[in-house]
């Protein structure tokens, strides 16, 4: 009977105990209420607790980081990413804590198709944590996403580029020729005069561009390094593919993954 009440006011004491734990310590309750309306699916819910969390400890990473996941969860992207980021800044954490924090905010800055934020973040995610392979997927993906625009997109302003450089081009050569005292009406006089000797080193020279004669190499640059550059990237785009065939989309973690 003795041992029953001894082991009776333990747990009085215990209980006492936690309670006095829960009101020095307010936000574990309420990040440990929003986790739980978290697993049941209520977003919205688990949001009001982790930000009433924030209230009481406005620097917890644990209920910043929370709050950043169920942001994304109920597809408030935009504020996902200001939450994440917040969490990733926090310098006080360990590698593998900051680690989950970028390779989140790299997911909500995806799903605004904010590409390039998104493999900067992926990136600083593999920088705390090299060996996360779905790191390095979701890396891999958004990087063949901005290759594919960049190839897409480019063309046009590509083209022009060469355009406004091959007139530049000529204007110099003209400038060249009056300098060296070449007089301007002689090419219309000999055209004039039926002599085709302009026109045929025009022509030649539009043969050997038309067998693959480069217009421009850029400088300090070989021929071999090019080459290599071409096949690293070639390389890059293979692995990427295969990758491709087994997952479509970036691969999202919500829950803590330390």
């Amino acid at each position: 009977m003795h041992r029953y009440f001894h082991i009776l006011l333990f747990v009085v004491a215990v209980s006492v105990a936690d309670a006095a734990a829960a009101q020095q310590m307010p936000e574990r309750a309420a990040v440990r209420s929003g986790n739980r309306q978290f697993h049941k699916g209520n977003y919205e819910a688990s949001i009001e607790r982790y930000r009433k969390a924030l209230t009481f400890a406005p620097t917890s990473f644990e209920a910043t980081y929370d709050l950043g996941n169920a942001l994304y969860e109920a597809e408030r992207y935009d504020q996902a990413e200001q939450t994440m980021r917040q969490a990733a800044a926090d310098t006080l954490r360990t590698e593998t804590e900051r680690a989950e924090a970028f390779y989140n905010l790299g997911n909500a800055q995806f799903r605004q198709q904010k590409y390039k934020e998104a493999l900067e973040s992926y990136k600083q995610s593999l920088r705390f944590n090299p060996a996360d392979m779905e790191a390095k997927y979701n890396y891999a993906y958004t990087k063949k996403l901005l290759d594919d625009q960049q190839q897409n997109g480019g063309g046009g302003q590509d083209q022009n580029q060469q355009d406004q450089q091959d007139d530049q081009n000529q204007q110099n050569d003209d400038g060249q020729d009056q300098q060296n005292g070449a007089d301007p009406q002689q090419g219309d006089d000999d055209q004039q005069d039926g002599n085709n000797e302009p026109q045929n080193d025009d022509g030649q020279q539009g043969d050997e561009q038309s067998q693959g004669q480069p217009q421009s190499v850029p400088a300090g640059i070989s021929e071999q390094e090019q080459q290599q550059m071409l096949d690293a990237i070639q390389a890059q785009e293979d692995r990427t593919q295969e990758k491709l065939k087994e997952k479509q989309g970036v691969i999202v973690r919500g829950n803590k993954n330390w």
